[in-house]
């Protein structure tokens, strides 16, 4: 283990009401998105991506972005951040006062032709001044890396293959870098091998580790980051996720899994873990599918009450 990994404050990222959401296939009514991410925001998360600027026919789940933004209810202290694909997206953020962007390319040119219908290249050019435009409004920038292990394309991704996605990101300005395993195939030693290879270009506080859990590996990956003395992880309330574009990508490590990994391993957090589990059961409710998260189903299974849940707090409800 890093010597300091114990000392570090977890910083958690939930991205539950983007990354969770987006794949969803029935409309959810914004209403029930603002309750969620209400409730998410009394759990202690420090970060929490709301939605995505992206264009309502790519992914109409999302078109409510600002209405979202509009109608939250902001704790201090607490980041509201938005995915930003390009110059209109930015302008969409800005009105709708998010507190960071996030810009997304990949490892796998593949891949970004099937996301993005671009290459690296072209992607990087795209957010140029997207990233200039949000540095003059003092915004915080996060790039996203997606597919830095496995592409469903191509296969295994060499870490040499994300190294110079990283430099020409930090290039660019961006703050901080979420490494991505978009489709979960990832294990432990591709993480450290990764981690090895990537950490000779920034410091540990600049990286995010994003693991998807199709393979079961995203607490284990998770511990592996904090092991090498990354404090930066994302994870999604209940285990929701999944891609569009990453065919048979199941969902983002659980919240409430890596809360409880990471508190039961040492390190420092200020997660309360029910309210997240309370989060998860208003959403439950309403998607009316089984949860991926372990300790919600260990929590469920066993009948025991995570404490008030957000709907007696006035959150409001589907018919």
């Amino acid at each position: 283990m890093n010597s300091n990994s114990a000392d570090k404050q977890i910083y958690l990222t939930e991205v539950g009401p983007r990354d969770g959401l987006q794949n969803e296939k029935e409309t959810i009514l914004t209403e029930i998105k603002v309750a969620f991410v209400n409730a998410l925001s009394r759990t202690g998360i420090c970060e929490i991506e709301v939605s995505s600027f992206v264009s309502p026919q790519k992914i109409p789940q999302l078109a409510d972005s600002s209405e979202v933004f509009r109608k939250i209810e902001r704790v201090p202290g607490v980041i509201y951040s938005a995915l930003v694909p390009n110059e209109h997206g930015l302008e969409r953020a800005l009105e709708a006062k998010v507190n960071k962007i996030a810009v997304f390319t990949a490892a796998s040119e593949t891949f970004n032709q099937e996301n993005i219908n671009a290459t690296i290249a072209e992607s990087i050019e795209r957010f140029r001044p997207v990233v200039a435009r949000a540095k003059q409004e003092k915004l915080p920038v996060r790039g996203y890396i997606s597919t830095c292990f496995h592409c469903p394309y191509v296969g295994k991704i060499a870490p040499n293959a994300v190294v110079p996605v990283v430099q020409q990101l930090l290039a660019l300005g961006v703050d901080e870098i979420a490494l991505s395993d978009t489709i979960g195939k990832a294990v432990p030693m591709e993480v450290r091998a990764l981690l090895d290879a990537v950490l000779k270009q920034l410091s540990r506080e600049r990286v995010a580790l994003h693991f998807h859990d199709t393979y079961g590996m995203g607490v284990a990956n998770v511990l592996a980051g904090w092991e090498y003395g990354i404090s930066r992880f994302d994870a999604s309330a209940g285990g929701l996720g999944g891609c569009p574009y990453a065919p048979g990508a199941s969902g983002n490590v659980a919240t409430e899994d890596v809360v409880y990994a990471l508190r039961n391993s040492g390190a420092k957090l200020s997660v309360d873990l029910n309210q997240v589990i309370a989060a998860s059961q208003f959403l439950a409710a309403h998607l009316q599918k089984p949860l991926l998260s372990r300790v919600y189903g260990a929590r469920s299974s066993m009948n025991l009450s995570p404490g008030p849940s957000p709907s007696r707090r006035g959150a409001p409800k589907a018919g």
